[in-house]
């Protein structure tokens, strides 16, 4: 009984911090939506992440009832999902559009068709959650690596501006509840997954810290002194120079005194 209520505990906490996770990049959209351009941002989490949703829930649908609250996170998720990819093919240029259909189609419909397929035809009841649970494993691998192709952009540009720590945070989080989930119900397929997900999850936030106070060489900063330095010696160069200091300094006085001298000149003649 005391299982059954640890594992129900994190199961609503599961669901609540992946509501969360799932709503994290609401301002990446909205950006997309103001700019009217998806930038750099990439389709390919999201679709990973909708395609992971759709297997979950297959993979609940197996389990006699005790997968009620992965089939309620996972539904959820599949309708956020599918606003996020619907907004990134509206704004994106041709290319990415392409793109991201292709992949749609070829993992959320014929990939997720033949799956199903291939469960209900060549596998017996008793062990088609097995196999699910292999298949959703591999893929939640592949949800929780998505994200590296982010961080080795990260890491060349030195900037974390699409990589959102909010999202790194609560995905980390999500992982270590479902862990929780997973070893609470003595299910190795929903806690394995999750362990590689809290993993790359803080090696987010670590680069996020680490890159966000980055403190490179700055150009303007490295210039400025011998900038300054030259137009010193420019301005000593000018001052030392004879015309330049003769025309400059000298001969408006010198012609000053020669006018002087010649008005008093006229004034004796006279």
């Amino acid at each position: 009984m005391a299982l059954n209520v640890l594992a129900f505990t994190f199961g609503i906490m599961g669901n609540i911090i992946s509501f969360i996770v799932f709503l994290a990049p609401v301002p990446t959209f909205f950006r997309i939506y103001k700019k009217k351009s998806i930038e750099g941002f990439q389709s390919l989490p999201y679709v990973s992440a909708l395609f992971s949703a759709m297997l979950w829930i297959y993979y609940a649908m197996q389990k006699d009832g005790s997968g009620f609250l992965l089939i309620t996170i996972n539904a959820v998720g599949c309708f956020i999902e599918t606003i996020y990819i619907v907004l990134f093919i509206t704004y994106a240029n041709k290319k990415a559009r392409v793109s991201t259909l292709k992949v749609l189609g070829l993992l959320n419909f014929l990939g997720f068709a033949a799956i199903v397929l291939v469960c209900e035809l060549l596998t017996k009841a008793s062990n088609r959650e097995k196999v699910l649970g292999g298949i959703c494993v591999g893929f939640s691998v592949c949800v929780f690596a998505a994200p590296l192709s982010i961080m080795r952009v990260v890491i060349r540009t030195k900037s974390v501006e699409f990589m959102p720590f909010s999202l790194s945070l609560f995905l980390t989080l999500s992982a270590i509840t479902w862990l929780f989930y997973g070893l609470a119900i003595k299910d190795f397929y929903v806690a394995l997954p999750n362990i590689l997900g809290a993993f790359l999850g803080a090696v987010q936030m670590i680069l996020y810290v680490i890159f966000k106070y980055y403190k490179g060489p700055k150009a303007d900063d490295t210039e400025k002194p011998k900038t300054v330095s030259d137009h010193s010696i420019d301005m000593v160069k000018l001052a030392s120079t004879p015309a330049a200091s003769g025309d400059l300094a000298v001969n408006p006085q010198t012609h000053g005194g020669d006018l002087e001298g010649q008005m008093e000149k006229n004034q004796i003649q006279t």
